[in-house]
């Protein structure tokens, strides 16, 4: 049964091969062999999942052997897939949700003329994903790293006619290039300790290697994993990427790319083992993370860059919750999970109130269009109340755990639990207030837009907004349904947890420093605290078209609280200065010397050429001369 595994990710990429090679030739019917590519390979994926779920805990990790890959003197390394329930909880999840994507795309991208190209790059993202997640070796990680890398690229710059859709995708580029650099250097590191680089061997020889080795690993993977998954310090290029078709939003943002830092530290969670200091390290970047993203998401007008923030801050719960070892690993792809569901929704809610808002995206002139797109705005609010996560969405069930695991520690002292805790508690507090402020903003309070009858303030186009087609509304309702259900069943006799057991191990359960009902109800009434005082402030008052001056504070998170800026002056400014200083000595002394070099000969030639003038004359004189200074040279030595 396990061998049909390759078609996971043969599948998708049949589909990008013949869209891209078969040109406009398959612009009528592209699109829907695009949705055939993806659909297909999740039902690969579900049967995979019943042969696993069918089969004894012990026998969940199976390996599956393609091909002899690369051979080298005497190493070799053969490319294979490992299907195992951390691999197959991402395949259900980027097919799942990949399908109901691509479903969504054929009515959202249905006048653009180059849909049948997005649809090949939407397979070619999958494609490279699902070899991501199925690697049996950091080597073919590493490809499907890549892969994902350029489709990102090209998803984000899709409308590249754009110079800010241009430069949006390049710097989404270049960042993660930071990231891959770490993960060049984390397997050097794993090949030089251990002559392997697959994951049966490095995993069982990890056990044994010197601390400060694998702790130099670990930080590799940790920068790899911040460059994909939009974390501090490499958080800069996430907001921008919102430039690209929604459903690249939802797609890559939400439900597969920037969680692959998140599965890249999960898969290593042996290497993380020797390796405290770095797993503490994944744990702080994490919580910092989830407090940036959360502030920047408070003074964003933009829905979806608002969104983009909101996905950074989860990323942070979930990579904090890997960073607390063996206690948090499953509850961070628990997380990863059911915010796949809830965030895809609610890029494409984004979507459908833009498709209705003539691609409007600033909230400050939305309000009120619950009563023009009500399956959107019920649809929304699934996915709004599960991160908040109030009882019994999905939210509730896979936060509320990492917030829970955050205030205890495997010896439930010292000060990593107050820190992390509170972190944990307090980032859900602000999460209810930006994304409830993005509820109101968006769906509630007084109508900021001009209507059909009535002339469009300046730089407005007069709305008539709309519900959308119905290949937009299903999946949206389908993921709500996942939005509010998900959690719940996953949650069931902690199913989740022990389907995980085979790749993260078992880890008993470590009391919190506070009672749970007291984490519970202080995280509950946080929530409902963000949540009114959003409502007081965007629904039960007026909200201004034009943004007011605000804060110091708000002022810096409407501007990312300087991450370009910081960027710039640490990273941009002294790499020109260092490469225009490299170009200015490459031409003043390399090329110096050899042009000097040249003009020396050019100009004894100069010279010398003056002697041979072409009359007898001159020719006889310098022979006399010459026999003069000889006679005198003989002369002088015999005397």
């Amino acid at each position: 049964m396990f061998t049909v595994a390759w078609l996971l990710v043969a599948l998708p990429l049949l589909g990008a091969a013949v869209l891209l090679l078969g040109g406009r030739r398959t612009d009528r019917w592209g699109h829907w062999l695009g949705v055939l590519a993806s659909g297909s390979a999740f039902l690969v994926g579900a049967v995979l999942m019943v042969a696993t779920l069918s089969a004894p805990a012990a026998e969940r990790v199976q390996d599956l052997h393609l091909f002899d890959w690369i051979t080298a003197g005497s190493f070799e390394l053969a490319a294979g897939l490992r299907i195992d329930p951390l691999s197959l909880s991402f395949v259900m999840l980027v097919t799942f949700v990949g399908t109901l994507i691509h479903v969504y795309s054929v009515s959202y991208m249905e006048h653009d003329a180059s849909r049948r190209r997005f649809f090949a790059y939407l397979n070619l993202f999958v494609a490279a994903m699902l070899l991501l997640v199925l690697a049996d070796s950091y080597v073919l990680l590493f490809v499907g790293w890549e892969g994902v890398g350029l489709a990102s690229y090209l998803l984000i710059g899709f409308w590249n006619h754009s110079m800010p859709n241009a430069v949006a995708a390049k710097k989404a580029f270049v960042a993660n290039r930071v990231g891959d650099l770490g993960l060049l250097v984390a397997i050097m590191i794993l090949f030089g300790a251990f002559g392997a680089t697959d994951f049966e061997t490095v995993f069982s020889l990890a056990g044994g290697a010197n601390e400060g080795l694998l702790t130099a690993a670990g930080l590799m993977l940790l920068l790899a994993a911040c460059g994909k998954s939009a974390q501090f310090p490499l958080q800069a290029w996430l907001g921008d990427a919102m430039a690209g078709p929604t459903p690249v939003s939802a797609l890559i943002h939400a439900a597969t790319m920037v969680t692959a830092g998140v599965y890249l530290v999960v898969r290593s969670a042996p290497v993380y083992a020797g390796a405290p200091n770095a797993l503490l390290v994944v744990a702080i970047i994490g919580a910092i993370t989830l407090l940036f993203g959360a502030i920047v998401g408070c003074a964003k007008d933009d829905i979806k860059k608002t969104l983009a923030a909101s996905t950074m801050s989860q990323i942070g719960y979930m990579m904090l919750a890997a960073g607390l070892g063996p206690i948090g690993y499953a509850f961070a792809i628990f997380h990863l999970v059911t915010h796949g569901f809830f965030k895809a929704g609610m890029f494409l809610g984004a979507g459908s109130v833009m498709h209705g808002m003539h691609d409007e995206v600033d909230m400050r002139r939305f309000g009120e269009l619950r009563k023009y797109m009500k399956i959107t705005w019920i649809t929304f609010a699934a996915g709004w109340l599960a991160i908040l996560g109030l009882p019994p969405f999905s939210g509730f069930w896979s936060k509320d755990k990492i917030i829970e695991t955050a205030f205890a520690t495997a010896d439930g002292q010292g000060w990593q639990p107050w820190v992390f805790g509170t972190v944990a508690l307090v980032g859900a507090g602000i999460t209810a207030f930006y994304m409830s402020r993005l509820y109101f903003m968006t769906f509630h309070g007084t109508r900021r837009w001009t209507g059909t009858e009535g002339a469009p303030a300046a730089g407005q186009h007069a709305q008539n907004p709309h519900e959308s087609p119905a290949l937009m509304i299903w999946p949206m309702i389908i993921l709500a349904v996942g939005s509010i259900a998900l959690g719940g069943l996953l949650a069931i006799g902690d199913g989740f947890v022990h389907w995980l057991e085979p790749v993260v191990g078992h880890t008993e359960h470590h009391d919190p420093v506070l009672p749970i009902p007291v984490i519970m109800g202080a995280t509950i009434l946080l929530v409902l605290a963000g949540g009114f005082l959003a409502w007081r402030q965007y629904a039960a008052s007026p909200v201004a078209v034009v943004p007011p001056r605000g804060s110091v504070l708000t002022r810096a998170a409407r501007r990312d609280l300087y991450q370009d800026e910081v960027n710039e002056g640490l990273l941009m400014r002294p790499g020109q200065y260092l490469t225009r200083s490299l170009v200015y000595g490459d031409r003043q002394v390399v090329d110096g010397a050899a042009t000097g070099l040249a003009r020396l000969v050019a100009s004894s030639g100069e010279v010398l050429r003056k002697l041979q003038n072409g009359y007898v004359r001159s020719y006889a004189s310098t022979m006399v001369a010459g026999i003069v200074v000889l006679v005198a040279v003989v002369l002088a030595f015999r005397i």
